[in-house]
């Protein structure tokens, strides 16, 4: 196996961040279009979008949130050429995790569903972590 296999998972989260963020785009320019918004009621902190609007973008928004540990967890297990089979399928797991987050915040938007995706994707990403600390603590000083 090579170091970049771990990539692709990484790949699959970039687009399901950018698909989000090019919908929630859609949804706001349409909602300025039907006059559901103006401009003035969007100041910062202060946003008045329709619900689906905020659905979409909350959706794009927490892919910007645990997302950033994967993607340094990742950089690092390639820089320290520590990328094994188990790193991937891991990987290949939080990635499936946010997706079928995402297809819950953005379509039913039903608790305890997205709940049970968002705590599934975290496990993932705290054993990844767990996991390559132990192998750098435990196994990088003696060359293993």
């Amino acid at each position: 196996m090579t170091q970049t296999a771990i990539l692709y998972p990484v790949f699959v989260q970039v687009a399901l961040t950018f698909f989000l963020q090019v919908w929630m785009r859609i949804e706001r320019v349409g909602a300025y279009k039907r006059g559901d918004v103006q401009f003035s009621d969007v100041s910062l902190r202060q946003q008045k979008w329709p619900a689906r609007a905020m659905q979409i973008s909350n959706a794009f928004h927490n892919q910007l949130e645990t997302p950033i540990l994967f993607y340094a967890v990742v950089a690092f297990l390639m820089i320290t050429s520590q990328v094994n089979i188990v790193f991937v399928i891991l990987a290949w797991l939080f990635v499936a995790a946010r997706l079928y987050h995402a297809y819950i915040h953005t379509g039913p938007n039903k608790q305890p569903h997205r709940s049970y995706a968002y705590l599934a994707g975290s496990a993932v990403l705290l054993v990844m972590w767990v996991l390559f600390a132990i192998r750098i603590i435990f196994f990088s000083a003696t060359g293993a």
